[in-house]
């Protein structure tokens, strides 16, 4: 603020002094005042038109206020005057990513890159830009060009190791996976894609309080709301998955059976504009559907808190089209970390995380910065309306044995680790004429699982890839299976529950930190604990006893048929009013002028 005064008094003196104006606006920018900072630099174009760094810092403003084609003139106003500019070209790059041109997006790295050929930036980038082509194994050549040159810059470590775990790349991954220590490294690492690392709630903490500290250090533009008590508690929801996705598909009933009386519901929708059918049953479920794509975090914190929500929940965190900045913000009274990242967000402007007594034991409480609200049953919701196709298959038509017993694991391939695929190949080489049942993920993944499995002994064509199809027809399939086998640090969550809605078994194994407890969470709500084991030695023994044991295993599928409709995982009518009441208990503390703490529903 007094750098800003003292800019003022500087133009008062010298009203055509364009480097005041200038650096006012860096000033607002960094402040977060994008629109001033704007306003600031074109004052100083005006004056001095051949500016080549206000044309290149405005286009970064404009670029976060989400101006992005506006964005691109700028950097090219920049260019016209500075061509040498390698920064111009990579953050011009950036913003023709954000706009999906990617083909134009890596030409202007590949400037970049003419001026500045060790510019490690620039190759991490177009690895980012070619893994969203698809172009995976382009994309991992790219990062590591980019580690040669900075082995320690920490976006492109942790995108290597994520891109290298989603292909099965073990032995890549692993080589990585010492220089992945925080204090060594220069930037952020990706926080998401290093749950399935370790299962170490500590480490988890720790890196998303880092990530936190480095990124959002934005002044509050909420302090003190008035307090307001009104007839409806204002709820906005927060998230680039209103579409078919995990979050919306596991949400959208509870969404659909809120109290509509007592509670007015906000989307708050900064993702693509995907009109899918669960986009419209979605839309039409929330009273106001606001898109918030084309504007910066601060323009969306300032709409929630005119809008005066009362509860903002995070319904994205450190995932895919974060905009966690929103609420670093803090534009409402009560925020909560909610459903789709499963762990901390390491933030002081996270009242809440919502949970249950199976996913945040006593012992790992210090290991989240939020206060825990621990709802009665599993804190994930489900849709008890999900369709299973009638559509008679079978195992002929999904290429499996028509006698062999099959496992499945219909994780996401970057779950999978040695730990677990060692066990599945000695059950595969125990259990004769069985198979392993995968999710397609990526062509490389394929070809590295068989080849493991050739290493361990196994015939590769035991492994079996499912293709996608639609999701009535894939809760359907799960029924040609035997037995679901989890992965350990980072479980199944939404596929354990397609799997438990379809009656599948999943079994799996507890361990400390949030993601690799939903599966033992889900199962304790369903009522089936016989499922969760505590250490790989008694899961790989289950799994064989189950393999083994026919009569077992068809008593523990009965049972999933009947605790379907009795136990309360698939209750969303009751898991609605308990959310409800998690929300009106923590709206309450507020309005009685009670800080955030931990409660139980």
């Amino acid at each position: 603020e007094s750098a800003i005064e003292s800019y003022k008094e500087a133009l008062k003196i010298k009203p055509n002094y364009a480097a005041a104006y200038y650096n006012m606006g860096n000033v607002l920018k960094n402040q977060g005042d994008l629109e001033s900072a704007i306003d600031s630099y074109k004052e100083a174009l005006k004056i001095k038109p051949n500016y080549a760094d206000a044309f290149y810092n405005m286009g970064i403003a404009l670029k976060d206020v989400g101006d992005l084609e506006a964005a691109i003139e700028s950097y090219k106003s920049s260019l016209n005057i500075e061509p040498k500019s390698y920064d111009a070209y990579f953050n011009m790059g950036i913003a023709l990513n954000d706009i999906g041109n990617l083909e134009a997006a890596i030409t202007s790295y590949k400037e970049a890159l003419k001026i500045k050929p060790d510019y490690a930036e620039a190759y991490y980038q177009i690895g980012v830009t070619l893994k969203g082509k698809g172009d995976l194994e382009d994309a991992i050549a790219s990062y590591k060009v980019a580690l040669k040159i900075k082995p320690n810059n920490a976006p492109a470590l942790s995108q290597a190791h994520y891109l290298a775990i989603v292909m099965s790349d073990w032995s890549y991954a692993k080589t990585l996976e010492k220089n992945l220590s925080i204090g060594l490294l220069e930037g952020n690492l990706s926080v998401y894609g290093l749950l399935s690392l370790d299962d170490n709630p500590s480490m988890h903490h720790r890196r998303s309080t880092e990530l936190v500290k480095s990124d959002y250090r934005f002044i509050p533009i909420f302090n003190s709301r008035p307090i307001k008590k009104s007839n409806r508690i204002k709820v906005g929801y927060f998230s680039s998955y209103f579409r078919q996705h995990p979050v919306s598909m596991l949400s959208i009933e509870m969404l659909e059976l809120t109290d509509k009386e007592n509670f007015e519901t906000y989307a708050f929708h900064y993702g693509p504009n995907i009109q899918d059918k669960y986009n419209h049953r979605i839309t039409s479920t929330f009273n106001h559907f606001i898109n918030v794509s084309h504007m910066s975090d601060k323009e969306i914190a300032n709409l929630a808190l005119e809008l005066e929500i009362d509860i903002a929940i995070e319904f994205n965190g450190f995932m895919k089209d974060e905009r966690v900045g929103i609420l670093a913000y803090h534009p409402a009274p009560i925020q909560i970390n909610y459903l789709a990242y499963p762990g901390t967000m390491g933030a002081d402007f996270y009242d809440y995380i919502i949970a249950d007594k199976i996913i945040i034991p006593e012992e790992q409480k210090s290991n989240y910065s939020e206060n825990i609200i621990y709802l009665p049953n599993c804190y994930m919701p489900q849709d008890s309306s999900r369709v299973i196709s009638d559509k008679p298959l079978t195992r002929q038509e999904c290429n499996l044995p028509e006698d062999g017993f099959v496992f499945c694991c219909f994780n996401n391939s970057f779950k999978i680790t040695p730990k677990e695929f060692d066990i599945w190949m000695r059950l595969l080489s125990k259990i004769d004429g069985s198979v392993l049942w995968l999710l397609q993920a990526n062509k490389s993944s394929e070809d590295n699982l068989r080849a493991e499995a050739k290493k361990r002994g196994i015939e590769p064509n035991r492994l079996i890839f499912a293709d996608k199809i639609a999701v009535e027809e894939h809760l359907a399939r799960q029924r040609l299976a035997d037995l679901f086998l989890d992965t350990f640090n980072f479980n199944a969550h939404t596929t354990a529950s397609d799997a438990l809605w379809a009656g599948l078994p999943v079994l799996t194994k507890i361990g400390k930190g949030f993601a690799a407890r939903v599966a033992g969470s889900l199962l304790t709500s369903l009522e089936v604990p016989e499922l969760i084991t505590t250490s790989e030695k008694e899961y790989e023994a289950l799994a064989l006893n189950l393999a083994t044991n026919p009569e077992k295993l068809a008593t523990i599928k009965k049972k999933l048929a009947d605790k379907r409709t009795t136990a309360p995982l698939f209750d969303t009518k009751t898991y609605t009013k308990n959310l409800e009441k998690a929300y009106t208990q923590a709206f309450e503390r507020y309005t009685n002028g009670l800080p955030p703490q931990e409660f139980e529903v």
